[in-house]
């Protein structure tokens, strides 16, 4: 648990890596796997550039990045599990890298898809006879050069694990400490600037609705809302919308995106809606979507006065199977409407 903030600062680390420093953990790690040190190192802006530029490598030899990553990394792993045993190693995990597992594991995954698509986009742009073929062609050369990276940064949750426990890492945990995603060569390395702006949610998602949520000094960049990609096009209609703009919406996930950025709550005010139910505890209303479930709220009103006298008003989305605003609430705390009784409202 002490390594965890650590870990967790590295993988959201953004600005210009400290190449030196990266380049001597490289060194490191080949020096470890009982390698010869790359002859020259390429740096690159991107994942995006990254790949790019191992396909273009020439007189790299082949890639080690089993002897510099796979091996060391399943040999640490064997050693730490045989000297803690399976009830201490599943305690060791679950105190480090299973607290940041997920965010990294998505964001890895996240830019892996975005790099792919955008590759895929150029080459179908140049092949417009055979557009479809030519990206799906490209998506998968690019998706098996992305594999085969070493995630630097984003190997945060297991270095998180390992560190303090020997030196079999060091080298790796060193590049990751101050670079982004890698391609090790018996003669050289490509490898990759971190990222110039990261912002996620409170869950750990790609989160922004005024530009890119993840960006890197080339111009690569992904736009996502609440962990969903979506396109840059979209984020900027956003400051504009309206409540006909997201019923004519026909895709029904970014139609929700819409109506969680516009707000429920102005949505149902100025889309003339009306109550479908109301009682002691609020008032119900329902939104029908086309092609979706309908999103239901409950309206309720804060018993205790706000410092200036006026009772604030809260919205609660509720299943959209509820019939009822009692039954609303009382689900929002795990209760069945008959079984909800509060003895005094706050």
């Amino acid at each position: 648990m002490q390594y965890v903030d650590k870990w967790r600062a590295v993988a959201a680390a953004t600005g210009q890596a400290d190449r030196a420093a990266a380049e001597e953990g490289v060194r490191l790690a080949y020096r470890t796997a009982g390698l010869a040190e790359p002859e020259r190192f390429v740096w690159a802006a991107s994942p995006r550039a990254g790949a790019t530029a191992v396909r273009s490598l020439e007189d790299a030899g082949r890639s080690v990045r089993e002897e510099v990553r796979t091996l060391p990394w399943a040999e640490e792993r064997r050693r730490v599990h045989d000297a803690l045993g399976p009830a201490g190693w599943t305690e060791l995990w679950g105190s480090s890298g299973a607290l940041l597992w997920e965010s990294t594991r998505a964001l890895a995954e996240r830019i892996r898809a975005g790099v792919a698509d955008s590759c895929a986009d150029e080459a179908a742009a140049l092949a417009p006879g055979d557009a479809e073929a030519a990206a799906d062609a490209e998506r998968k050369a690019v998706r098996l050069v992305l594999l085969d990276a070493v995630l630097g940064q984003h190997d945060a949750a297991w270095l998180a694990a390992f560190e303090g426990r020997g030196d079999r890492l060091t080298g790796l945990a060193r590049v990751a400490e101050h670079a982004g995603w890698w391609w090790p060569f018996e003669k050289a390395v490509v490898i990759c600037e971190r990222p110039v702006e990261l912002h996620r949610d409170e869950a750990g998602r790609l989160d922004r609705g005024d530009g890119p949520a993840l960006a890197f000094s080339d111009g690569f960049e992904l736009h996502a809302w609440r962990g969903m990609p979506v396109p840059a096009a979209f984020l900027a209609g956003l400051a504009t919308l309206t409540p006909e703009r997201i019923r004519a919406e026909e895709n029904a996930e970014l139609r929700r995106v819409m109506l969680e950025f516009y707000g429920y709550d102005r949505y149902l005010s100025e889309s003339d809606a009306r109550p479908v139910h109301r009682d002691e505890t609020g008032v119900l209303w329902r939104i029908a979507l086309d092609d979706d479930e309908d999103v239901t709220m409950v309206e309720v009103v804060n018993s205790t006065p706000e410092p200036d006298g006026r009772h604030k008003t809260y919205w609660l989305r509720v299943p959209p199977t509820t019939g009822t605003a009692k039954e609303g609430v009382a689900w929002t705390f795990g209760l069945d409407a008959g079984a909800y009784a509060p003895l005094r409202q706050t």
